[in-house]
């Protein structure tokens, strides 16, 4: 995934950047780090900027591409980037484009928060006087005017950007006056219409359905078996149980017995002799 943010200060480009790459597992390319960056390693590029900026000269802008180019060349930009403060212009907007079809890379999209500059203005008034109601010092940036002079550079030099990438079918805007919540959810959603999150992740959910499908599956059968054979088993149990010892046993012991008893005392009364008849008195 390779995007760009857009948007005004105070439009919430940070947030969302911050949370698209522990989302996806890019990384944010800041012109202002990679420029330290390659300074700090002494490469070639780095070098050159480095004059220019102990000068207190603005570096041009194909030392940065320089940079970009070398920065993009290092493995953790290979699952993609999010670029943080460049391009500001249409000139260095046409610039990444040669880069990027040189290295043979595709920017996916470029995402405008769109804002109303009046309500930004407004949050700015009320925090500088929530800082100052708690007797804190407001921050130099972070004042009306100073806003006021970065929304009127961004509306000249970087809007122009928007009907640049518009003609080139890569804009996607969202409404930046939504939460934080409602914002990061439309970029996703916006990200997976266009294809720009990984096509793995549908596939990965069918998957998992139909894996959880088999174990359902799975455990209905089992159960069905188990109850065939419980099913199975009752008969036998219950014969087993009223055909038992004393069942068995009982009805023609008893009969057997009857008829055992009654054929004995018949043959000892017929070998009993008769009683003797007693004397009769005249």
């Amino acid at each position: 995934m390779r995007l760009i943010l857009l948007g005004p200060p105070g439009s919430g480009k940070g947030t969302q950047a911050q949370r698209l790459i522990h989302r996806h597992g890019i990384v944010q390319l800041s012109t202002g780090e990679m420029l330290r960056a390659a300074v700090a390693a002494q490469t070639p590029v780095g070098l050159k900027a480095k004059d220019i900026m102990a000068g207190g000269g603005l570096v041009p802008d194909d030392i940065v591409i320089g940079i970009i180019s070398d920065r993009l060349d290092q493995p953790d930009a290979e699952r993609g980037f999010i670029l943080d403060g460049f391009p500001r212009t249409v000139p260095q907007a046409k610039a990444l484009d040669d880069l990027l079809r040189k290295k043979r890379l595709k920017l996916d999209a470029v995402i405008e928060l769109r804002v109303n500059e009046s309500a930004l203005l407004e949050r700015v008034e009320t925090r500088a006087a929530e800082t100052r109601a708690r007797g804190e010092e407001v921050r130099v940036d972070d004042t009306p005017e100073v806003l006021t002079k970065r929304l009127a550079s961004y509306r000249a030099l970087t809007e122009p950007l928007i009907h640049y990438y518009s003609e080139r079918r890569k804009l996607l805007t969202v409404d930046g006056m939504m939460t934080i919540e409602h914002v990061t959810h439309e970029i996703g959603r916006i990200l997976t219409a266009i294809g720009a999150v990984e096509a793995k992740t549908p596939k990965k959910a069918a998957k998992a359905a139909s894996k959880a499908a088999g174990k359902t599956a799975k455990s209905a059968k089992k159960a069905a078996g188990k109850a065939r054979k419980a099913a199975k088993a009752a008969p036998k149990a219950a014969s087993k149980k009223s055909t038992g010892k004393s069942a068995k046993k009982s009805p023609r012991k008893a009969v057997s017995g009857s008829r055992k008893r009654s054929s004995t005392g018949a043959r000892k009364a017929a070998r009993k002799p008769p009683k003797k008849a007693g004397k009769r008195r005249a």
